[in-house]
């Protein structure tokens, strides 16, 4: 590809990003990278009553955190700045008037109540709804008397009442529009500040964006920017449309399966590679559709337009959780103790004297079992409580016939056991096994009932050393002696 790709993504700050606009700005910024080309972030943020600094702050910590940095943009800067549309209005304002002095727009006097009231009776009639031009052929002398009159008036753009509008899109080929459909649509509000489409094309261009690669919830919107391109005499971009992205169930996304906010993904203990990986086949796949990728440098040199898939994309919360899991797994360790402390600082489980080495063993053991980072808490709890309660399963195995004779067994013979280590744990367990004529389970699982307080986990051996000899002998002391 020899020409320069400068792509954007233009959020409006109106809510937190979530998992279709966190996909598009990272489809934005894979295209960016893969072809040496510049990825621009610009807030839409022109919908005054609804945008917040607040919204603005979450959508930039929420890229950073996945690792989408932009090469202009909020805090960067940029030689076609401003990249917040509010601190655009002049330039906006400057190329209505030259579409105004062009003939190509006119004012239109409608008011809101008129408009509804000819909506209605076209539904009523069973018309085509839309604008229908009244203002469009208005007389000079009829112009000055709505002047006159103090009315507010909006900018519309004249739009061809007969033909088609083609869009040729990357994704899902030719796409073709009745003109007689656009109507003629506003371009300035009575306020001053501009529509969607207006501010997005002349961002666009003045931007000298190549590629616009959105959700295909904007391919309706894309003939009225087209035409509007044609209007201003600006070159078109290249459109392409991602597909939609539904839930498991293949209806719209629920709040269930992903449409919150990164901020959840992000307490909850979901890695950023391993959402990037997860977002990144959301519509996307390889030629030998891999799922797991090294790091998101691959990702990126495999990454091609090419590579998109028209049809709708399944987001599985099941398998992002997967996925993460197996991201944690590649962790090393004193990087996964770091990552996990706050979750156990946050449920008040670290008393701040811990060492950090058997820190680090404990979240190690833990490892390979938990998919999100939050999890440690759930899975570990039992090495920091001082007393622990038995879930259902574990107090059923307590309750066996014969599981606390065992329990008083095992714990006289580890009683002088020197050193207290994984090896030496292990040969006395094995030993008693094979004396008592067992299955290695009829002790094993009493035993991790009684030192965890459920019937899962990892090794019983390494949980005992961890945990020390005086605090596994107080646990066995209270499940030998526990009644159920």
């Amino acid at each position: 590809m020899t020409e320069k790709i400068r792509v954007r993504f233009a959020p409006a700050p109106t809510g937190f990003l979530h998992i279709g606009g966190a996909r598009t700005a990272l489809f934005n910024w894979l295209f960016a990278r893969h072809e040496g080309g510049q990825f621009i972030l610009r807030i839409e943020d022109t919908d005054e009553s609804r945008s917040t600094r607040v919204a603005v702050d979450n959508i930039l910590e929420n890229l950073r955190w996945l690792g989408l940095d932009w090469d202009e943009g909020p805090e960067k800067g940029g030689p076609f700045g401003p990249y917040f549309q509010m601190k655009r209005l002049d330039i906006y304002r400057r190329y209505s008037q030259e579409l105004l002095r062009e003939e190509k727009a006119y004012f239109c006097y409608c008011s809101a109540e008129e408009l509804a009231e000819r909506r209605k009776e076209a539904l009523r009639k069973e018309a085509q709804v839309g604008y229908h031009g009244r203002c469009r052929e208005l007389s000079s002398q009829q112009k000055e008397d709505l002047e006159r009159s103090g009315r507010e008036k909006v900018v519309r753009l004249k739009t061809p009442r007969e033909g088609v509008t083609q869009v040729n899109d990357l994704i899902r080929g030719k796409v073709e529009f009745e003109n007689a459909l656009l109507d003629d649509f506003v371009i300035m509000k009575s306020r001053g500040t501009p529509t969607f489409n207006f501010a997005n094309v002349v961002d666009d261009h003045l931007m000298e964006i190549s590629h616009v690669i959105r959700g295909d919830e904007h391919l309706s919107n894309t003939p009225r920017q087209i035409l509007l391109y044609h209007a201003l005499g600006f070159p078109l971009p290249s459109f392409g449309h991602l597909s939609m992205i539904l839930g498991t169930d293949r209806s719209k996304l629920s709040k269930r399966e992903g449409a919150i906010s990164l901020d959840w993904y992000r307490q909850t203990g979901y890695l950023p590679q391993a959402l990037v990986n997860c977002l990144s086949l959301l519509g996307w796949a390889t030629s030998d559709s891999q799922e797991l990728f090294s790091s998101v440098d691959e990702i990126i040199s495999k990454f091609s337009l090419e590579g998109i898939s028209k049809t709708a994309a399944i987001f599985d919360p099941k398998k992002l959780e997967w996925m993460n899991g197996e991201y944690i797994k590649r962790l090393q360790p004193a990087e996964i103790t770091k990552l996990t402390k706050p979750y156990l600082e946050k449920a008040n489980l670290l008393r701040g004297d811990e060492d950090e080495e058997w820190l680090k063993k404990v979240v190690v053991l833990e490892q390979d079992r938990i998919r999100t980072l939050s999890q440690i808490v759930e899975y570990g709890d039992f090495f920091f409580l001082p007393e622990i309660e038995y879930d259902e399963k574990a107090a059923k195995v307590l309750r066996k016939e014969g599981a606390s004779a065992l329990l008083q067994i095992y714990r006289d013979r580890l009683k002088d056991l020197e050193p207290f280590t994984i090896e030496k744990v292990e040969e006395v367990t094995r030993r008693i096994i094979a004396e008592e004529k067992i299955k290695g389970g009829e002790l094993i699982h009493p035993a991790r009932a009684a030192l965890t307080g459920r019937t899962v986990g990892p090794s019983l051996f390494e949980l005992m050393v961890l945990l020390g000899r005086e605090m596994t002998f107080l646990r066995l002391d209270k499940a030998i002696k526990w009644k159920g």
